[in-house]
């Protein structure tokens, strides 16, 4: 079967994690997506324990799959020379460098048009150019901070946190790939290329106060920013009697009529902290701590038990390890093993949407630093002779060893 991108060919020039896990995905839907490094290769391809290869780290492998790796020096004339002869065929261009970087290397938006009137050219970083951080170095700590994601933690943990994920990079990659979908159907409709800009601070900006705008939403305001619910000093994970720890969540008031029932505490229905959804959300945190004294009261098998059939939304709370031995994603092939060719037997996650005509699946495994340069360049055109120059001279590079 083909897959929803089988004949979408995306020149990708990015770093690190945003960029990598965009084009990934659309990799993943089907696309062609050619990955242009630098001859030292994506710094990502250093991070985390590696078997055969120190340029093939965890991260670089879990970030990378669906790709052809080309190695060229884009400083040098020839290397920019053949990454636009690259591009001319290219119906989508991803890049996560400044724009004055873009300009200096005469890769921006004007220099890939003109050899590629159609192209779909989506640049991704830190801050809009628009605004006066245009010329900003980010990363996915300085976004946690700039847009509220860290001073969250503060309101539950008493100073700022940064989550112990790279979230600003992971959303922002999603908004990269909703945009350039977009942005592909609005060609395929009209004929036209353009240019996007997904900026890290205002994807992430947008994605915090979807939420969080609350009394904001309104001008004036009534009231502050911060949905109330989440930043209740009780809202966690709940521990059981024997030390474990749940996730229950009677938020609904069919929910919380079926827990206090289930529970022995058919009282708290009617209480007038609790009755209905605005009168807890008004008393969240006492809600919160009524909650989490009864579930002390119980082991978590046994609250696995009464409230396993149950309406109420319930889950054991799993380590990183444990997701490797979920039930659930055991049963739905979520995990995929594969032989890889030169680092062994390794682990991806699968593409999580699933699609009845045309699935999106696994296809290569994260490529070597160059390891395509000459396949790749000799379909852009280069002849055999220009291309083992440019070797020779590091101005293009395939594996070593």
């Amino acid at each position: 079967m083909k897959a929803p991108l089988d004949g979408v060919r995306v020149v990708e020039m990015t770093s690190v994690v945003l960029g990598p896990y965009a084009c990934q995905m659309l990799g993943d839907l089907g696309a062609d997506v050619i990955k242009i490094e630098p001859p030292t290769g994506d710094t990502n391809r250093h991070l985390g324990p590696h078997r055969n290869h120190a340029d093939m780290g965890s991260l670089y492998l879990t970030c990378n799959r669906n790709k052809r790796s080309v190695a060229l020096d884009l400083k040098s004339e020839r290397g920019r020379a053949a990454a636009l002869a690259i591009i001319r065929d290219a119906d989508v261009v991803v890049h996560n460098f400044r724009p004055q970087a873009m300009q200096r290397l005469g890769l921006d938006y004007e220099a890939v048009r003109a050899v590629n009137p159609q192209v779909v050219y989506c640049a991704t970083y830190g801050y809009s150019r628009k605004g006066p951080y245009g010329n900003k170095g980010a990363l996915d700590d300085s976004i946690q901070a700039a847009s509220g994601v860290a001073v969250l933690q503060s309101m539950v943990e008493g100073e700022p946190r940064y989550l112990p994920t790279i979230i600003a990079d992971k959303t922002t990659g999603l908004m990269v790939v909703q945009s350039v979908l977009a942005a592909l159907l609005h060609r395929e409709r009209s004929g036209e290329g353009q240019e996007i800009e997904v900026p890290m601070f205002e994807s992430m900006v947008s994605f915090v106060m979807t939420e969080h705008l609350w009394g904001q939403t309104f001008e004036p305001p009534i009231g502050k920013a911060g949905y109330v619910r989440l930043m209740a000093r009780h809202r966690r994970p709940y521990r059981t009697r024997d030390g474990q720890y749940l996730a229950v969540l009677p938020y609904w008031d069919n929910h919380w009529r079926t827990f206090c029932e289930v529970a022995g505490r058919p009282e708290l229905v009617e209480d007038p902290r609790f009755t209905d959804m605005a009168t807890r959300l008004a008393n969240i945190d006492e809600s919160y701590r009524v909650t989490g004294e009864i579930i002390a009261g119980r082991d978590r098998a046994e609250w696995i038990e009464l409230l396993g059939d149950s309406n109420v939304p319930m889950m054991v709370v799993n380590s990183l390890d444990d997701l490797i031995e979920d039930p659930h994603l055991v049963a739905s092939g979520f995990w995929q093993e594969f032989d890889h060719p030169t680092e062994g037997r390794v682990r991806m996650s699968s593409p999580p949407a699933n699609f009845s005509r045309t699935p999106a699946s696994i296809r290569r495994l994260a490529p070597r630093l160059g390891e395509h340069s000459a396949e790749v360049l000799r379909e852009a055109g280069l002849a055999e002779a220009e291309i083992e120059a440019m070797l020779a001279a590091g101005e293009a590079r395939r594996p070593a060893d």
